[in-house]
């Protein structure tokens, strides 16, 4: 997930470098490079310069990566490495320690740069000596942004910051560049107020830490707030600009507490449509919200249909639903969907997904995935010509920062796989365990056949590990034919202790249907490695997901 914040925080950091103690002998260097060469060459030096710096930074972050470090490990030592950086740049004392035991490569630096020729490619080769010279020279704020490109569990957001950096330390370079010598002499404020300057970067920095540290998501920080609504009862949020009309059921191969449907009978009624498969953490999350408006506006209008729409093979078998069904507490209609006609026919894309219905049958409000509950109830309250309801329950965060995503484990879509051994297609297969588990990685060990949709274990004490980051981890697990399978489940090396999800008590889970399961439940989101044992073949695994 991008984080604007720290991106933005990178770029500061990156112009900060133009009053780091160590960063005037590099000016000159830029600056006496440019004036020599053509026009071309000072383009050439920021490019070298930028290729130099992206390459170290994101090797950096690979090296981490590879060597398998938790998570947790990089995290807080950064951050303390980030907030020691900051009490540099507040210390005149420490700043020049700092600049002295750094002065060195920027001398270096000169004479490698002394004879090069002109032009762009010429431009390029001094702008990489340059940016490996300015790497470990240009002081606290570039090991301030490198502790916080190697601690990025996403490799997209990684390069945000490489890129912010280096866009903030690049641009003052290239406008130094351009303008020549005529330019040092517009520095002097820099060169007056330079203390004052880093002291505010080391300001900034230690800000940056306690943003951090408090966990706050950039994206919920500064997204749009969900205001209790106080509309009329014709009033709509977010309605649709073009309703149309409700597609028909088609393909339902049974109905669950309910008779069969059609649009045409449910005119003149209040219909909402939930697109929901019982497996899917997603959609069980949602159910206590619609299970509570059917208890509440049933009599008054409301018609709720749950439209089951298998993902996986086995979410097609009646009894399995029907299992859930109860399990739930569901008492509105349940349509079994299994070929996904219905599902096709409203264009479906999304598990959980809304459609709510006017009683002239046409579809006005909707909305994909979790969340928006006081908006959702509110519209079925504004047609069946309620008034808005204050305090409505929107739900607590479902996610977290860094959060592993959804991991499927057969091969049709299975990815972040990392066994030393290739995988075998539907054919058993020896596994082994990497010497270290990379974030997010998922190995197996023993005998497994791996399969489209799932992975089935071939022998006793077959494993399956996963490094993840979450508060909770589910998995969806089957037995073969039906016999059940005891399993171990341990979180880093250990029994799970307090952390122990609810259907693994003390690390132990009896896999008697195809259904979620709850494996870890730790009290706050964190990393660890989770591994599940089977004590005998016949443990089918299809996917982890994951949630506060």
């Amino acid at each position: 997930m991008i984080q604007p914040i720290e991106i933005g925080l990178s770029f500061l950091e990156g112009l900060a470098l133009i009053a780091s103690p160590c960063i005037l002998p590099v000016l000159p260097l830029v600056l006496g490079a440019s004036v020599d060469g053509g026009r071309k060459r000072p383009f050439g030096i920021i490019t070298g310069f930028v290729l130099a710096f992206t390459t170290f930074a994101m090797l950096s972050r690979w090296l981490v990566s590879h060597l398998g470090i938790n998570l947790d490990v990089i995290k807080y030592g950064s951050l303390a490495f980030l907030a020691l950086f900051g009490l540099i740049l507040l210390s005149e004392r420490l700043s020049a320690v700092f600049s002295a035991a750094t002065q060195r490569f920027a001398n270096t630096g000169s004479t490698l740069t002394a004879n090069a020729k002109d032009g762009f490619l010429s431009g390029i080769l001094i702008g990489i000596l340059i940016g490996l010279i300015w790497t470990p020279c240009a002081g606290p704020i570039l090991a301030a942004v490198l502790v916080q490109i190697i601690r990025q569990e996403s490799n997209v957001q990684a390069l945000f910051l490489v890129a912010a950096f280096a866009i903030g330390a690049g641009v003052p370079m290239l406008i130094i560049s351009l303008t020549g010598r005529k330019l040092m002499s517009k520095l002097g404020f820099f060169t007056t107020h330079a203390e004052a300057v880093r002291k505010a970067f080391g300001v900034v920095i230690l800000l940056a830490v306690a943003f951090i540290v408090s966990g706050i998501d950039a994206n919920t920080l500064f997204a749009k707030q969900e205001v209790t609504p106080t509309v009329a009862a014709s009033g709509l949020q977010d309605k649709l600009p073009k309703p149309y009309p409700a597609p028909e059921f088609a393909g339902i191969e049974a109905w669950l507490n309910s008779k069969p449907l059609t649009m045409a009978s449910l005119k003149g009624k209040v219909v909402l449509i939930d697109f929901w498969t019982y497996s899917c953490i997603n959609c069980v999350r949602t159910l206590p919200y619609i299970t509570k408006w059917d208890e509440q506006y049933r009599d008054k209008g409301l018609v709720i249909i749950g439209v089951h729409a298998p993902e996986f093979e086995f979410e097609k078998n009646k009894a399995n639903v029907e299992t859930a069904v109860q399990s739930h507490g569901i008492k509105y209609p349940v349509a079994l969907d299994s070929n996904l006609d219905t599902w096709t026919n409203f264009n479906n894309q999304y598990w959980p997904a809304h459609y709510l219905i006017n009683k002239d049958g046409q579809v006005v409000y909707t909305h994909f995935g979790e969340g928006h509950y006081a908006e959702t109830e509110n519209n079925i309250r504004a047609l069946l010509g309620l008034d808005a309801k204050a305090g409505v329950d929107n739900g607590a965060p479902v996610s977290s920062r860094g959060q592993t995503p959804e991991t499927y484990l057969g091969y049709a879509r299975g990815d972040r796989y990392s066994s030393p051994e290739a995988e075998e297609q539907d054919v058993t297969h020896t596994y082994s365990l990497p010497k270290s588990l990379a974030a997010d990685q998922w190995a197996l060990k023993g005998k497994w056949k791996v399969e489209g949709q799932r992975i089935v274990a071939q022998e006793a004490g077959a494993s399956l590990q996963l490094n993840f980051t979450a508060g909770k981890a589910f998995l969806v697990l089957g037995a073969q034919n039906n016999r059940p399978v005891k399993t171990t489940i341990t979180l880093n090396g250990k029994a799970p202790g307090d952390a122990a999800g609810k259907d693994a008590p003390g690390g132990a889970l009896t896999v008697k249907q195809h259904t979620l399961y709850e494996l870890i439940a730790q009290k706050t989101p964190a990393n660890g490695l989770l591994e599940i044992t089977a004590d005998a073949p016949g443990l089918e695994a299809y996917a982890f997901t994951f949630g506060n």
